[in-house]
């Protein structure tokens, strides 16, 4: 369970010079707005801007308002002119109440997310990426109670392997799919699919688990690992990334062939590439490799006759096109969970993704 997940408006690179054109307000921007509950910082800073991951540079932060990096509803934003270039400024709206006769102050309402947390939330403590060394080497169930081949919540398991008897809670996971950069070959890690959440209740070889919540069955074989931190301070600021960004779309989550907005993709560019939690990246749509019937004089020819094809009609690979644009809000070494949130077209996995312009 996600206990505290606190999107911090906190602009800490707004000292930050990005290498970037300038900044082109949306056709039909409004000249203020009054936030209210459900907006999310994105869809905020497209009203505006033309491109919201923009939006650090036309923020203009009053450092007279208590807490000013932070976005409630309520909140009245509107666009001033600063030393000749449009900024955003904010007039705090009133977001707490009186009660008697304590005269407690409470806030009424929490500030705006970056993007949708029913998008993302169960992503960022249930879907995880390990090496096959984690999986080989974590606890495993070697057994149903009451000769259970399958187990699910309200069942017990037997499971070998657990070693800190002072560590109660566990998550069970079984080994999904395998994630391998196309270009180099590498295994860049696992997918863990996420199965139950796990209690212990008797140590030994083997020691007895409880399972409470279970999203999957759980099997002989299924892994037990840690319970990730799941405390997230996150400064979830859309923002361009401040170097080159070449990679691929590796997966997607739910199964689906068409990426669409919302979607999560996983991309085989991770931490060791500089990419951080926030950084938006254009999605290209792989340009097809088609014959060119043409250029051997054969137009004439059964196109689809496949015996007949040979090398006389030479392959050209037409341009790759825009396909939409995607926000990083997971990291691992070498890979990163990515949401789309924008698709002007279709996108698929093999799909590439570069700096966005």
């Amino acid at each position: 369970m996600i206990r505290r997940i606190n999107f911090s408006l906190l602009f800490f690179f707004l000292g930050f010079v990005f290498a970037v054109q300038a900044v082109e307000l949306n056709e039909n921007h409004p000249q203020s707005y009054t936030v209210v509950k459900g907006d999310t910082l994105w869809d905020i800073s497209g009203k505006f801007l033309k491109y919201p991951w923009h939006w650090p540079e036309i923020w203009s932060v009053n450092p007279q308002i208590e807490n000013p990096h932070l976005i409630y509803p309520g909140d009245h934003l509107w666009l001033a002119d600063c030393d000749g270039k449009p900024c955003i400024k904010l007039t705090r709206g009133l977001r707490g109440a009186k009660l008697s006769p304590e005269m407690r102050e409470i806030e009424l309402d929490s500030a705006i997310t970056t993007i949708p947390l029913s998008a993302i939330g169960p992503f960022l403590s249930r879907p995880r990426v390990v090496g096959d060394e984690v999986l080989d080497s974590a606890p495993y169930v070697v057994a149903g109670s009451e000769e259970r081949l399958i187990s699910g919540a309200g069942d017990r398991v037997y499971v070998r392997g657990i070693e800190e008897q002072n560590r109660k809670h566990y998550n069970i996971f079984r080994e999904g799919a395998v994630y391998q950069d196309p270009e180099t070959g590498e295994v860049l890690g696992f997918e863990a699919l996420y199965l139950a959440d796990a209690w212990l209740l008797k140590m030994g070889d083997p020691s007895t688990v409880d399972l409470r919540t279970t999203s999957r069955e759980v099997m002989i074989g299924d892994r037990l690992l840690e319970i990730e931190d799941t405390d997230y301070n996150l400064n979830f600021i859309p923002r361009q990334p401040s170097h080159e960004v070449d990679g691929i779309i590796l997966s997607v989550f739910d199964g689906v062939s068409q990426i669409g907005q919302y979607q999560v993709i996983v991309l085989n560019r991770g931490a060791r590439d500089d990419l951080e939690v926030g950084h938006v990246v254009s999605i290209w749509q792989k340009g097809e490799t088609v014959r060119d019937i043409v250029l051997s004089g054969v137009q004439e020819e059964d196109y689809f006759n496949l015996k007949n094809r040979g090398h006389k009609n030479e392959a050209v690979t037409l341009p790759d096109e825009t396909a939409g644009v995607a926000m990083i809000f997971k990291i691992y070494e070498k890979v990163s969970y990515a949401i789309v949130m924008k698709a002007t077209r279709a996108i698929h996995i093999g799909d590439k993704i570069s700096d966005v312009e």
